[in-house]
């Protein structure tokens, strides 16, 4: 039987009916579009790792000093030199036995230092290399050669040297009562020029001259250092000066930049480069904090930047004083991280530390500047 049929009814059930699908489609697509939403999570960028190790340049390879590194968290360091054979360099035995006694607390032997010092050619065993006078400087070079050899079988891959003719340059030490009357080594070059000081033995030596005397050493023990794969690390003449200062201009000087630029292009070679103290570096500078940095960005990404000496200063440019690494103008937090970003992979070693009367001064100033360094490290590591 046939019944009659409510049209308000039916209506409205296709239209509810409707409705529901539209709302369970709606409801569905919305789900979806929620999970999928939370399928694009942002991955936070993986944090770049730090290779740089904290180093150690002063003690040797005593006893005492290797167990005083080895308390305070410091697995690498600079040596010093092994004995010196006269007349020959230096003696393989007495190289392999500084890597063995290294060994024997964990600690890598990564650098020693050549007899091209920052005690100027008036102190060191080889000065007729920077003096330019052969058939002296040929002896010496001879010397050099060997030298690399050891530190190249030895497993030594990093030698540090100067090339300089004038010393460290200071004219006096400041006192710091807010620190424990702590001492600043300082140096004013207005200073300098009331004390008329004489020009060494050296005479005049222009800016031409001394990259002469740079390129005959370097074109000589380069293929050397390649072949026994030992990089040459070239220090920052301390401090920059202006040009002709005592008859000399330093290979640096006056544009600290410019000179590294200079320096760093004379060869394409992977054993030349820099032990780049950022202190005598920042001596060089107007604004320290800020203009270290494209400078650490350049020589890094030569991948010529083969040590460094974390030295801060208060200061500059013809005026500055030597200080702890928290309380000088540069940033070592920016610093660090400009190192991170160049894949540096060497040692980040305290330098010149400031002094004060306790007798045990330099050991606290570097067990100071030791976990100061390694702190930094920790930090930038994780941000």
């Amino acid at each position: 039987m046939n019944l009659p049929i409510n049209r308000r009814k039916a209506i409205n059930t296709m239209i509810t009916t409707a409705l529901g699908t539209s709302a369970m489609v709606s409801a569905g697509a919305i789900t979806a579009a929620c999970e999928q939403k939370e399928e694009k999570v942002i991955t936070p960028p993986a944090v770049k790792p730090l290779l740089m190790k904290v180093g150690c340049q002063h003690g040797g390879t005593t006893k005492e000093n290797l167990e005083f590194l080895a308390r305070y968290g410091v697995f690498n360091m600079d040596g010093g030199a092994p004995k010196v054979i006269p007349g020959v360099g230096w003696d393989l035995q007495d190289s392999l036995a500084k890597k063995e006694a290294c060994e024997k607390y964990g600690i890598s032997l990564d650098a020693y230092h050549l007899p091209l010092t920052s005690d100027g050619i008036t102190k060191v065993d080889t000065p007729n290399i920077m003096l330019g006078k052969s058939p002296d400087r040929d002896r010496e070079i001879d010397m050099i050669q060997q030298m690399i050899s050891v530190a190249g079988k030895t497993g030594v891959g990093t030698l540090n040297y100067n090339t300089i003719i004038l010393e460290i340059l200071r004219t006096g030490r400041t006192l710091d009562p807010t620190r424990g009357n702590s001492s600043y080594n300082t140096w004013n070059y207005e200073e300098a020029l009331k004390r008329e000081q004489p020009k060494t033995i050296a005479g005049d030596v222009s800016i031409d001259m001394m990259y002469e005397r740079i390129t005959y050493f370097l074109d000589r023990v380069l293929p050397v250092a390649e072949e026994y794969n030992v990089r040459l690390a070239n220090h920052i003449a301390d401090p920059p000066t202006p040009a002709g200062y005592r008859g000399i201009t330093r290979w640096n000087s006056p544009d600290v930049f410019e000179g590294i630029k200079r320096f760093a292009q004379l060869y394409d070679s992977p054993s030349h480069g820099f032990n780049l103290c950022l202190g005598s570096t920042a001596e060089g500078l107007k604004d320290p904090k800020t203009e270290i940095l494209p400078i650490i960005k350049w020589v890094g990404e030569r991948k010529q930047i083969f040590n460094i000496h974390l030295r801060n200063i208060k200061g500059g440019w013809n005026n500055f004083q030597e200080v702890y690494p928290d309380n000088g103008d540069m940033d070592f937090v920016q610093i660090i991280k400009a190192l991170r970003d160049v894949d540096y992979d060497g040692m980040v070693m305290p330098d010149h530390i400031p002094h004060h009367e306790d007798p045990a001064s330099g050991l606290q100033g570097h067990a100071f500047a030791f976990g100061y360094i390694k702190g930094i490290i920790a930090a930038v590591s994780e941000a």
